[in-house]
């Protein structure tokens, strides 16, 4: 890895957060859910994305079950200190297991303090630099999982807390206990759940949203248009967007985001990336997207949406989009989607 790396534009995570790139880079794929891996591919990437000047990288101890963080961790030892790791605990599929049916969740404190520990020796590391309870557990009330968590703050092993698909009321009842950095959702032209209730209470209290998927998980970002597209073991099989009777009215939206593409030389991807950047406040500073990818042409086009400027018309054309099915196959309020992220 070079010593050089590009600036890029920067966000802060909310009010008490840290300051990061304005795209992160989403590492999930690398290791879960997607189809086959690559770690050597996946360590040049993730150095790569370094080089490019990206400062947040996330993953998950669900991610590969344990691989993923190993794998983010060895390749980002010799910068460790230019770049903020985000990872997850809380979701406790067996390896192996298929993504039907809730995801089950563990917000124990000892559960907290044990998946801690794991994360910190996997990823290589003395401290995390955000930690994120993965999915809200229906049977243990928000508050004892934030406290363990907060104590983990106060031991100086993580340095930032934040939730992931939480619920309003779950949001303010976390902020109660301690101050919560960043929320994670899936937010994107084709996922627009969030924006009734769990946005404007992050704008309320200060806490940042960080949008996964923001590609509506390929089918924007022009990688997937169908299921010929996907390996027999993606679990995006499972999603209602590529049902067939699903698939022609989603193919139009996607002809429309072209069209906005052709007038800026630029592709459906980044302008769809362009479009969650622009949400928020004046320049969207709340909101720091992390699309995943597992192959460098596509982190570089990524990152080329940074200097997208979408016209007031683009923009209110692309809010009127609405793709048929919903993002995941079921869907719960305390413990809001199914699918990984």
């Amino acid at each position: 890895m070079t010593n050089a790396t590009t600036a890029l534009s920067t966000r802060r995570l909310g009010s008490t957060g840290p300051t990061v790139s304005a795209l992160g880079l989403g590492c999930m794929g690398m290791s879960y859910a997607y189809g086959p891996v690559d770690d050597t591919e996946s360590t040049q990437l993730l150095r790569r994305a370094v080089e490019r000047g990206v400062t947040l990288f996330d993953t998950a101890d669900l991610y590969g079950w344990g691989h993923n963080e190993q794998l983010v961790g060895r390749a980002l030892a010799p910068v460790r200190d230019q770049v903020l790791i985000a990872t997850k605990f809380g979701i406790t599929r067996k390896p192996g297991s298929d993504f039907s049916g809730p995801s089950p969740a563990d917000g124990r404190p000892e559960y907290v303090r044990s998946s801690v520990e794991a994360s910190l020796r996997r990823l290589g590391t003395d401290h995390i630099d955000l930690y994120y309870q993965h999915r809200a557990d229906p049977t243990v009330p928000i508050e004892e999982t934030v406290g363990a968590m907060a104590e983990l703050v106060a031991a100086g092993k993580v340095r930032h807390l934040g939730l992931s698909e939480a619920a309003p009321d779950t949001i303010r009842r976390a902020v109660a206990v301690h101050p919560i950095a960043a929320v994670q959702t899936e937010w994107s032209l084709f996922a627009r759940d969030i924006e009734d209730e769990v946005v404007p209470t992050c704008r309320e209290l200060g806490i940042a949203v960080v949008p996964y998927s923001p590609l509506g998980r390929g089918m924007l970002g022009g990688t997937v248009s169908n299921l010929d597209d996907l390996a027999a073991d993606d679990f995006r099989r499972t999603l209602p967007w590529w049902r067939p009777e699903n698939l022609v009215v989603n193919q139009r939206l996607l002809d429309q985001v072209q069209a906005v593409a052709a007038n800026h030389d630029a592709t459906p991807g980044q302008v769809a990336l362009a479009w969650v950047l622009a949400k928020g406040p004046a320049t969207g500073a709340d909101v720091v997207p992390i699309p995943g990818t597992k192959r460098e042409r596509y982190l570089v086009s990524n990152l080329a949406a940074l200097d997208l400027r979408l016209e007031p018309a683009e923009l209110a054309e692309l809010d009127a989009l609405r793709p048929a099915g919903h993002r995941v196959a079921n869907e719960g309020e305390t413990n809001r989607v199914t699918a990984p992220a």
